[in-house]
Parts: C-alpha cells; sequence; structure tokens
C-alpha cells in the first residue's frame, strides 16, 4: 500500500477543510471501500465489509465479517468462509475456530496500492462534502436565530455564498435586501434562518432581510434590550425601505425610543449603516390603536380618525391629496407597514389614508341628519331636506330650542303638524 499517499490525502483534506482527523479517516475508508467494490467483482454480495485505515502505520486493509462453515455446507461464498481455512488462518496465530463463529479476515488484494488510492481521491469530494455539511449542521441547528458576521465569497446560481466560521451559508434571493450590492470580501451580518435538509444536503439559510435582523441588531446595539429593561414588542419590515420598531420600558424612569436612540443617535445609526441605511422608526408601544397609527404616519398632521373596530379598518383623513402621498409613502409601502404594525396573529387590521374632502363631510353629515327627521318625526324627505336647509338640522336640538311657531313661520306648514313635530322631538 501507498503509505505516504494515504498519509497526503488525511493531512490534505485536515489542512484544506478544517475536518478533524476522524471524520477525514471515516470519509475516506467509505472511499476505499467504494473503490474495492469497483475493483473486485461480486464485492457488493459481502454483507459486512468494511475499510480499515491505520494512521499510525499508514496503512488500509479490507476486511469482512464470515460465517465458519463446514466444507461441504458453504453455500454462500461471499459471506461464509470454510472451516478448513479459517482453521488454517487461526492456526498460524495459535488460536481454534469452530463452526459457526463470525471471525473477521482480512480480504485486501495483493494490488490493491495505487490504484486504489487513485480511486478514493475521486469519491472523496463528495465524502468529505457530507462529512463538512454534518459538522455544519451539527454547528448551527442551535444558532437559528442568532446573529452571525460572515464574508461574502462568490455568487452560485443566484444565491449568494457566505463564509461564517469556516462554514459556507446561502443568502437566496428572497433573504436579500433589494438594490443591496454582495462584493467578494465584504464583512456583513446575517440572521440565521434555518439548516435545511435540501437536495444538495445540509443547508445554512442566512438572512439580511428578515425583521429579525433587525431585533437583533438592536439587542445587541441596546444595553437596556439585553437587560430586558426595555422590550421590543413588534418589528416590521419592507427590506430596503423601512423599518419600524415598537419599543416599551419595565422602568418608568427608561425613555424606551431614547434607549435605541443612544446619544446623539449614535446606536440607532449603527443599526441603519449596518442595514445600508435603511429608514428605522422607533415607536413607543400604545394599546390604542389609531394612537399607533398616528405615532408611525408622523409626522403627519391628521384632520380626522376614524376607528371601525367591527371592520378593523382605521382611517386616518389628512389636508389634501399632497399630504395622503406623503403618508402612504412609496407604492402605499409605509401604511402598509402601519396596517402590519396594528396587526397580529388572527387580527388583521387595515390602515387607509386619504384626503379630507369637506364638500363631501357636508354633505355626508346632511343626508345623516335628514335621514333622522324623517326616521324619528315620521316627516317626509323634502321637508326633513327643507328643515335642515333653515336651520332645524338635529332631533335634540328641535327638543331644546324650537318652538312650533317657530316651524310654521319657517316652514309655512300648520299649527298643528309643527306641534306635532316638536312634540314628537320631545318624547324622542
Amino acid at each position: 500500500m501507498a503509505a505516504t499517499d494515504i498519509s497526503a490525502l488525511i493531512d490534505f483534506y485536515v489542512r484544506e477543510k478544517d475536518l478533524t482527523r476522524e471524520r477525514v479517516i471515516h470519509a475516506l475508508e467509505a472511499s476505499f471501500l467504494t473503490a474495492y467494490n469497483k475493483m473486485v467483482p461480486g464485492a457488493d454480495r459481502i454483507n459486512n465489509i468494511r475499510a480499515v485505515i491505520n494512521p499510525q502505520k499508514n496503512s488500509v486493509k479490507i476486511k469482512a465479517e464470515m460465517v465458519v462453515t463446514p466444507d461441504e455446507e458453504v453455500t454462500d461464498p461471499y459471506n461464509e468462509v470454510k472451516l478448513s481455512v479459517a482453521e488454517q488462518l487461526y492456526a498460524r496465530k495459535g488460536k481454534t475456530v469452530i463452526a459457526g463463529e463470525t471471525i473477521t479476515l482480512n480480504i485486501t488484494p495483493q494490488d490493491f496500492g495505487r490504484i486504489a488510492v487513485q480511486t478514493a481521491r475521486q469519491t472523496m469530494q463528495q465524502r468529505i462534502r457530507k462529512a463538512e455539511q454534518e459538522m455544519l449542521a451539527e454547528a448551527f441547528r442551535d444558532r437559528v436565530g442568532e446573529l452571525v458576521t460572515g464574508t461574502v465569497r462568490r455568487y452560485d446560481k443566484g444565491d449568494v455564498i457566505v463564509e461564517v466560521d469556516k462554514f459556507e451559508g446561502i443568502v437566496p434571493s428572497r433573504h436579500r435586501i433589494p438594490k443591496e450590492d454582495y462584493a467578494a470580501g465584504d464583512k456583513l451580518r446575517f440572521y440565521v434562518v434555518e439548516v435545511k435538509d435540501g437536495a444538495r444536503g445540509h443547508e445554512l439559510i442566512l438572512s439580511r432581510s428578515h425583521p429579525n435582523l433587525v431585533r437583533r441588531l438592536f439587542e445587541s446595539e441596546v444595553l437596556e434590550i439585553s437587560e430586558g429593561t426595555v422590550e421590543i414588542v413588534n418589528v416590521v419590515r419592507e427590506p430596503g425601505y423601512r423599518t419600524k420598531l415598537v419599543v416599551r420600558s419595565a422602568d418608568p424612569n427608561v425613555d424606551p425610543i431614547g434607549a435605541c436612540v443612544g446619544m446623539r443617535g449614535a446606536r440607532v445609526k449603527n443599526v441603519v449603516n449596518e442595514l445600508n441605511h435603511e429608514k428605522v422608526d422607533i415607536l413607543e408601544y400604545t394599546e390604542d390603536k389609531s394612537a399607533m397609527v398616528l405615532e408611525s404616519l408622523a409626522p403627519i398632521e391628521p384632520v380626522k380618525v376614524d376607528v371601525d373596530k367591527q371592520n378593523r379598518i382605521v382611517s386616518v383623513y389628512v389636508a389634501d391629496d399632497k399630504t395622503a402621498a406623503k403618508a402612504k409613502g412609496s407604492r402605499g409601502k409605509n401604511v402598509r407597514l402601519t396596517a402590519r404594525l396594528i396587526s397580529s396573529q388572527g387580527d388583521k387590521w387595515d390602515v387607509r389614508v386619504e384626503a379630507y374632502d369637506r364638500m363631501s363631510q357636508t354633505k355626508t353629515i346632511v343626508s345623516e341628519g335628514a335621514n333622522e327627521l324623517v326616521s324619528v318625526l315620521g316627516i317626509s324627505a323634502e321637508l326633513a331636506d327643507e328643515m335642515i336647509a333653515n336651520g332645524f338640522t338635529t332631533v335634540q336640538g328641535i327638543a331644546s330650542y324650537v318652538q312650533p311657531e317657530d316651524l310654521v313661520d319657517a316652514l309655512g306648514i300648520s299649527e298643528e303638524q309643527a306641534f306635532s313635530i316638536v312634540d314628537k322631538a320631545k318624547n324622542a
């Protein structure tokens, strides 16, 4: 056997792949076994066969477990050894053997040598890749959800390949920040999404777009968060555009927003720089959804806010279309983020921003008032419109301030009808 070739193979993979000698030897043994199966016809019919490398002696042997069988009863020469042959082999060692016993035999061919080493080289890459993947899975399966620093290495079929702690991670397109460049040698921080068992084996999936990347960055920057004084309640994100972070403080003496911003904005600047200058809004938590919406849309000043709890809609009315467009953000992203901010699993809300149309609102108020007069006072729609035009707009106002003669003079109706209208208003 070419001992130096075996030693060279082991040393090469230990050095280049940063694998333990045990893993390399195990992979190399599997490769030698593959080489043996290719070289020896019928080798695949041996049930219990293995390759054994002895690093101290720089040797490799192919061994098989066989059952000792009386000579005339041997039916499976691949898994049975004749008793006479076994006795001869054991006699040399000064030992005895009996029929039915399972023994281990050295079945290494005399010409195994360099041919086997060359064949093993060809299959080692696959074995080493498997060993690397097993180490990757062991190293990162318990680190899912953590923040790691990686170095961009290359692109591979649309994925960005990143080196993290001597392992390769994958950043698929959906986990990248739009328009962010990934040049070889760039050092960036990533969120560990999962260790996925895919078609190519174990794959370390990393993300730059995940909302929890922002969460972990603030945890690493803000001492009050890591200590538990300030809590991150929610994070919503449009990668590359804007992130909204909702925080609250367990200590009334600690300002949660101020803690996240830091002295002269140092803390939030560090996060923003890491996110390639993505905008970050930091909001203080409140259970009042309308207040949360207005804080999210600040500095926009609303004219009116309506909360429809039944349909889970918060409608924000602003001065004009220009202000509405500013509040909605590019392609409506800001208002969508705001809606996600006040939503939770199973409780989805919608946020709408519209220009406040005073004429339309006035018409709505008049229409609603007329309907009330018709319904409560039992009058026609025409008379209701005429009453509103003359200032008699609500049932409550008529009951409190209007006399029958006022209606007679303004509307030209009979005294009997006027008394009836006032009476119905007071009894409503």
